[in-house]
């Protein structure tokens, strides 16, 4: 059984991501400050403090590492300095798993990082991120694209769209719109004539488990390969709550810097990396609804 180390085992993705790897086989190992609710291996280590985690890799020995961890914290994380911390945790983590003799690397990155525009965005296009955030991203890729070369480090880098579903933390634009209409108010938004690429949480993490399980190398995009209109999605999510009439297009501007469109092209994902998703985007949010409906 192969082993692997996973960071950001408490967080959105990564509680899926754990059976997900689990289906292929990998003993997980998760490393992080919060152990995970799934009984897996933890080790306990505060991902900034370089020293704990150079001793966790040697100790824990594996062959694969799966870094989801970042700072995330809705609204706040596009232009936290905390960012900062966070591209010179990555860069000592890998480098300490690296000479720990792991072998194959996967890093969660951001859509984030490109120059946005109307065509579909493939991972050869350019990057010119608009946020500290996207900024710091794309800086740790580029750094750990060459350590890998040097090193001899299998090394790939997900680009992640948009996501939802079950476990979404308030603040983000599907939970709110979810948890504000089954609790009867109503639910403020622009007018939702922007395009964006969502995916269900779990096909991300599967498309996660997916990629380290290969040796694809450099930059792929996670996502779904197709935006839709955000008046559609909440459309649906009114729809699911029975309360289609209480969401306000047009009651909020949206900044003349939103681009019209974000949209995923997922041939490498599809093509090299062998991943389909298994939700389209409304059999995903009648996942979501029923989920949350069974919580409440």
């Amino acid at each position: 059984m192969r082993r692997i180390v996973l960071t950001g085992a408490t967080g959105f993705v990564g509680t899926h991501a754990i059976p997900a790897l689990q289906a292929r086989g990998y003993e997980v190992h998760a490393l992080g400050r919060q152990a995970p609710s799934r009984a897996i291996a933890f080790h306990q280590v505060d991902l900034l403090d370089a020293k704990a985690v150079r001793s966790a890799m040697r100790a824990i020995g594996a062959s694969h590492l799966l870094h989801l961890a970042w700072y995330a914290e809705p609204g706040q994380y596009w232009r936290a300095p905390a960012n900062l911390d966070w591209v010179a945790g990555t860069l000592a983590l890998i480098r300490a798993f690296r000479e720990a003799g792991g072998t194959r690397a996967v890093v969660a990155g951001t859509c984030a990082e490109y120059a946005w525009g109307p065509e579909r965005l493939h991972e050869d296009g350019r990057c010119a991120p608009a946020t500290l955030y996207g900024a710091a991203k794309d800086g740790t890729q580029r750094i750990l694209a060459a350590y890998a070369r040097e090193t001899g480090l299998s090394f790939a880098w997900g680009r992640l769209f948009f996501l939802y579903g079950p476990g979404e933390k308030s603040g983000r634009l599907v939970s709110d719109a979810f948890r504000l209409l089954a609790s009867g108010e109503r639910f403020a938004t622009s007018q939702g004539h922007q395009r964006r690429d969502f995916s269900h949480v779990m096909d991300v993490a599967a498309a996660f488990a997916a990629l380290i399980d290969t040796k694809v190398t450099g930059s792929v995009n996670i996502g779904s390969g197709k935006a839709v209109p955000v008046r559609s999605i909440l459309e649906r999510i009114g729809q699911l709550t029975g309360r289609p009439g209480s969401i306000d297009f047009g009651a909020r501007q949206l900044s003349e810097s939103e681009p019209t469109c974000i949209e995923a092209d997922v041939a490498r994902l599809r093509d090299e990396v062998g991943f389909h998703p298994s939700y389209d985007l409304d059999s995903g949010l009648t996942h979501t609804h029923a989920a949350l409906t069974s919580t409440q």
